[in-house]
């Protein structure tokens, strides 16, 4: 795959922010509950929901320029990084954009009070889980070989681990 310019890899990125995690965290959390509050939530719960939206939110934004920047690709799969990402977050989980995806909404139905919401981000976990393992594990051992196994062997898919 042929490295992108910055600049293009920086306006595929933002692009496809816009259409995959604004879908997944904006618009179909919008559609499940019309950003309605359940009016039962605690000050507390919805302030611990907000905090956790935010730290989503800086997460996934954090890994998306990563991309760009050391990865000299985009996170979409038309436009992938011609560099493994092993800075950052990466240093810890391998999977930090679809934790930062699913706590975005975990953090949404602590904040609304919705259980809908709960349950949906149960489901994309588990749908991230399955990509994550049926093709873009493959697909980086392909790209990456000897590079992606040792890579793999150290850092956790999902937990976090203390030490980079």
């Amino acid at each position: 795959m042929a490295e992108l310019k910055p600049r293009w890899a920086a306006l595929g990125s933002i692009a496809f922010f816009c259409v995959a995690p604004g879908t997944v965290a904006g618009l179909v959390p919008f559609m499940i509950t019309g950003w309605r509050q359940a009016s039962s939530v605690s000050p507390p719960v919805r302030a611990a929901g907000g905090l956790l939206v935010l730290v989503g939110l800086v997460s996934l934004l954090e890994s998306f320029a990563r991309f760009v920047v050391r990865g000299r690709g985009t996170p979409a799969p038309v436009a992938p990084p011609t560099n493994l990402v092993v800075t950052g977050q990466y240093r810890y989980v391998r999977n930090p954009m679809y934790l930062a995806l699913v706590g975005i909404v975990v953090g949404q139905a602590a904040w609304l009070g919705s259980g809908a919401l709960l349950g949906y981000a149960a489901v994309l976990w588990v749908l991230f889980h399955l990509r994550v393992v049926w093709y873009e594990e493959p697909t980086l051992a392909r790209q990456f070989g000897a590079s992606y196994e040792g890579y793999r062997r150290g850092v956790h898919r999902w937990r976090p681990r203390a030490t980079p």
